[in-house]
């Protein structure tokens, strides 16, 4: 089997291909990614050594190289987490969201068409439903993004359903909760904390703290993709929620209890404009197939301020 990952060299998507040539000695990957500022190649050290795995640098948006890449490699499945992410940065410049999220996943879906692509995973958020107060969204809620990124994103999850419906592209599209763990760039939430407490600075916290967040372990959401990859049905949508929901002070004082430090080191800061109060999935739909996460969140916070104590030769350089 061989897979194109796309934004394999970011987070997700890194996490992903180390899982997958862990525990498919049969398997081949290629990472089709353009390296921006997160995406960055020592997320696989060690993995560029295989023979199963290729790399080609390349923008989602450049046609005639995803033409010729699925050429040259004909695939399985793609497997697309390439995406811009951060909500902060979406807010200073929505256009490059539009132009990654949209024209990009397009450029694919057109490509996967063309070359006829028995699978094509489209990685999505669950930021695409909004802000919810009491209870959870399930795949058939109606979206209400808030951010230019939700709202990318949330586009571009419908059309890659619309190519499903209009030419039957077996398209599969997933929306997860907020990740963490190992190799994650120190814009986001968690690793940022960590590392500037590792540096002796302040922590940021925007309003009161008290925005809540369902937290996953980046491996708890690859071995979801995993297992929809023999298991998902073509069509349609599958929630990927760890059940850990957790204000923005409770992850603090978490990591502040792990790290030593007590309260004096908090920051409040003014709030993002459009801020959701409470992301929630209901992932039941995917639970009753078979799949649930394995880590309790205590166990997967404490492993990841481990990972990044033992491993400032990787996230210092972003820092700087």
């Amino acid at each position: 089997m061989r897979l194109l990952v796309t934004g394999g060299a970011g987070f997700i998507g890194s996490n992903f291909i180390r899982h997958m040539l862990d525990v498919h000695p049969d398997l081949e990957i290629i990472n089709y990614d353009i390296l921006t500022y997160a995406g960055n190649l020592n997320n696989l050290k060690g993995i560029d050594e295989q023979p199963r795995y290729a790399f080609v640098k390349g923008d989602i948006c450049d046609e005639n190289l995803v033409n010729a890449t699925l050429k040259k490699f004909p695939v399985d499945a793609i497997v697309h987490f390439a995406a811009e992410s951060h909500v902060d940065r979406s807010i200073t410049d929505p256009s490059a969201f539009v132009k990654t999220n949209v024209l990009g996943t397009h450029t694919l879906l057109e490509a996967a068409k063309k070359q006829s692509v028995p699978k094509f995973f489209h990685i999505s958020t669950d930021e695409t439903y909004g802000s919810i107060r009491e209870g959870s969204f399930t795949e058939t809620d109606i979206l209400s993004p808030s951010s230019p990124y939700s709202a990318s994103k949330a586009g571009s999850d419908l059309l890659a359903l619309s190519y499903f419906t209009t030419y039957h592209l077996p398209v599969i599209v997933t929306r997860c909760t907020n990740n963490f763990g190992p190799y994650q760039f120190p814009e986001k939430l968690i690793p940022l904390f960590i590392t500037n407490l590792l540096e002796g600075k302040k922590i940021p916290v925007y309003g009161t703290g008290k925005n809540v967040r369902d937290w996953i372990h980046v491996n708890d959401h690859c071995r979801a993709v995993e297992f929809l990859l023999d298991n998902g049905v073509p069509g349609e949508v599958y929630n990927i929620g760890g059940g850990h929901e957790k204000t923005n002070l409770e992850i603090t004082d978490k990591i502040l209890g792990l790290l030593g430090k007590d309260e004096s080191v908090i920051e409040y800061v003014t709030d993002r404009p459009g801020h959701d109060f409470r992301y929630s999935l209901d992932s039941s739909k995917l639970r009753k197939m078979g799949w649930k996460p394995r880590y309790s969140f205590d166990e997967a916070l404490e492993e990841t301020v481990t990972w990044y104590l033992q491993n400032s030769w990787w996230w210092q350089p972003l820092k700087k």
